[in-house]
């Protein structure tokens, strides 16, 4: 029997502060075309002996300042990472969690949720997280993951 702690470096780029440049769609998954571009930072630490990590966010929103923290595990067992969402607009609720792995520098999550009554897909995508700029998008499929809508981009430049 092995007992070797297995930590992940997958978020490691991560780690730090960053001014995040922030794109979003005004409204999900019906048909809008009109979007939003806020600033933002973020301020990601590790947790748990390097098997979790918090990701506290700031964004300026045209409407008003908005706090959020992603917050991040990862299970050795299964290789794979879970992510909440916990916003100032619903401080009482992590939203259902993404699950994912990375492979190729490339993270991929999902979820089942739901939205305005409908039952959805969700995606994260983290991008060139081998580089200084890395890129968070979200995106959401009403079909079961057959087509995506992409409804918010997160840019990042270390701070």
């Amino acid at each position: 029997m092995n007992d070797a702690i297995v930590v992940s470096t997958d978020f490691d780029f991560e780690i730090g502060s960053w001014r995040v440049k922030h794109r979003r769609l005004k409204e999900r998954l019906s048909n809008c075309e009109e979007w939003e571009e806020f600033d933002g930072t973020a301020n990601m630490q590790t947790l748990l002996g390097g098997n979790g990590n918090v990701e506290d966010n700031v964004l300026e929103f045209p409407r008003g300042t908005y706090r959020a923290i992603a917050l991040r595990s990862y299970d050795p067992a299964c290789k794979s990472w879970a992510i909440w969402w916990l916003s100032s607009g619903d401080p009482h609720a992590l939203d259902v969690p993404v699950i994912g792995r990375f492979e190729n520098g490339i993270g991929c999550f999902y979820a089942n949720d739901v939205l305005r009554g409908t039952p959805i897909r969700v995606r994260f995508l983290w991008l060139r997280t081998d580089t200084k700029t890395p890129r968070w998008e979200q995106a959401m499929s009403k079909d079961g993951g057959i087509s995506w809508e992409t409804n918010w981009t997160m840019d990042f430049e270390q701070a």
